[in-house]
């Protein structure tokens, strides 16, 4: 009997009305200059009854809009053509007129993981809150990190939270402190370790910033102006720096007003799909971890993220001969003192990858091929394995005939994930008639669910557009999975 999800009809669209403030970047000094000009033009009067009317349009519709504004006008400060001091009306403006609004999931929220929430207190018997992150696309196909929050009763309903209409991207912290030895490493494998970068690295301590990095750059370049080899150098130490950033939040505010949004050069067309899981170390120190996907319009670079209060995250990318592709997915803990993680290299099959070093992973071993006829085209996990008495269940997506994505699971030995327990010869999830339909027609996905009282409980994506939730009976998905009956199974657990 093949095992089939319940839907709960629970439907989150995207909000377009959820916008938050953007640089406004006109990529031109000259235009830039003329707009300086023009409102340096302004008289007074005029400059001040032009910032009371954006403060009355937009104030309302941000967290402190104020101080981002003031924060542009630093940035396009060196274009002032004078010393001459401005009064803060006039930064403010100045500051207005180079930021944007951008509604973040005008386009679709989906690809939805799912995690308990860290602060369980104050929550009633029975109840168990819950954080879903999702990928939020808006203008642009650009991608970001939405969140949002809910619980789940004594019943087993879902619940989610009404979300602030306010969203904020964070503040990025550029001065991240590298470990040489590691940027070292990942230069070698860029091939960007040669006698140049020597150069351009002298002096740097064991340990050095992104701004002491910049200065012996610019040091060296100084000495090689227009050589382009010199130019193609720096260009790739400096894209590797400032993809390895720490972001940080207000403690004020509410965890669904956070916005992870792309920064770094590698993630200028978006961050895709995260996959968040809860990390329990050897010591019992909990991280929460997500591998996910950058993209610059060209070429996607895997990823993590990692944080354990959702106020201040630390982003790093992953290194190594086996890191590429997409849909890397760790597992909760160490398994033989080592980190593991799911991966598909070649875009169709699954491996599993072992690693003494969470940022770098050298090796794989194919563990699961496409074999039943509607995952004939790729297979891919939908999160981070779930660790239960009988092994990892693992869900995963096939994709077969005019590009149907489904959802099935696997299940993973314990002490040896290597071995495969067993695999759902069908899907369990689907789309209906009612998901078909979206940016990317005939998909469901998901990037982590969870289980609960006995409930695997699994967001998905439909269709590239929206999110809802499904749920399995756990007891009946191991027996299915293991070939033994459901009393069977419920028995081992009970023993276990």
């Amino acid at each position: 009997m093949s095992i089939k999800a319940t839907r709960t009809g629970i439907v989150l669209r995207p909000d377009p009305t959820r916008v938050l403030f953007r640089p406004f970047d006109l990529g031109s000094t000259t235009r830039t200059l003329k707009i300086v000009a023009r409102v340096g033009s302004m008289t007074d009067e005029e400059a001040e009854q032009k910032l009371d009317e954006v403060i009355r349009e937009f104030g309302g519709r941000h967290y402190k809009l104020e101080r981002f504004l003031l924060n542009r006008f630093e940035q396009i400060k060196p274009h002032l053509l004078t010393d001459e001091p401005l009064t803060e009306d006039r930064k403010l403006l100045l500051g207005a007129y180079f930021t944007m609004e951008y509604s973040l999931e005008s386009a679709a929220l989906f690809n939805p993981s799912m995690i308990w929430h860290p602060d369980q207190t104050n929550v009633p018997p029975g109840y168990k809150r819950f954080i879903l992150s999702l990928r939020a696309t808006g203008e642009g196909h650009v991608s970001s990190i939405s969140f949002r929050m809910g619980y789940i009763d004594e019943t087993g309903k879902i619940v989610l939270r009404q979300p602030s209409r306010y969203v904020t991207s964070p503040e990025i912290v550029p001065n991240h402190r590298f470990n040489r030895t590691l940027f070292e490493r990942k230069l070698y494998e860029l091939r960007l370790e040669n006698s140049i970068q020597e150069k351009m690295m002298v002096g740097l301590g064991d340990e050095f910033s992104l701004s002491e990095l910049e200065a012996q750059i610019k040091r060296v370049s100084a000495q090689y102006r227009y050589n382009a080899e010199y130019d193609t150098i720096a260009s790739g130490l400096l894209a590797l720096a400032k993809s390895n950033y720490e972001i940080h939040f207000d403690d004020d505010q509410s965890l669904d007003e956070r916005c992870i949004f792309p920064t770094s050069p590698n993630e200028t067309n978006g961050i895709e799909d995260a996959r968040f899981v809860q990390f329990t170390d050897d010591n019992g120190e909990v991280t929460f971890y997500a591998t996910y996907t950058a993209y610059n319009g060209r070429v996607t670079f895997p990823q993590l993220l990692e944080t354990k209060d959702f106020t201040h995250f630390s982003v790093s990318t992953l290194n190594g001969a086996e890191v590429s592709n997409k849909g890397m997915a760790l597992f909760p803990r160490k398994i033989g003192g080592k980190y593991a993680m799911i991966s598909r290299q070649d875009g169709e099959n699954i491996y599993l990858m072992y690693s003494d070093d969470l940022y770098f992973w050298q090796t794989k071993e194919l563990i699961l091929k496409p074999t039943y006829n509607w995952e004939y085209v790729q297979l891919g996990n939908c999160g981070s394995p779930i660790e239960t008495e009988a092994g990892w269940l693992v869900l995963s997506h096939g994709v077969g005939p005019m590009r149907k994505y489904a959802i099935g699971a696997f299940l993973l030995d314990l002490n040896d994930p290597c071995k495969v327990i067993g695999r759902t010869s069908e899907p369990i999830l689907s789309p209906d008639e009612n998901e078909r339909e979206g940016y990317v027609p005939n998909v469901v996905y998901s990037c982590g669910g969870l289980i609960n009282n006995g409930e695997l409980i699994i967001p998905y994506a439909m269709a590239d557009y929206a999110s809802s939730f499904a749920t399995v009976n756990v007891a009946e998905l191991l027996a299915e999975l293991t070939g033994q009956s459901k009393t069977e199974t419920i028995a081992a657990e009970v023993q276990v």
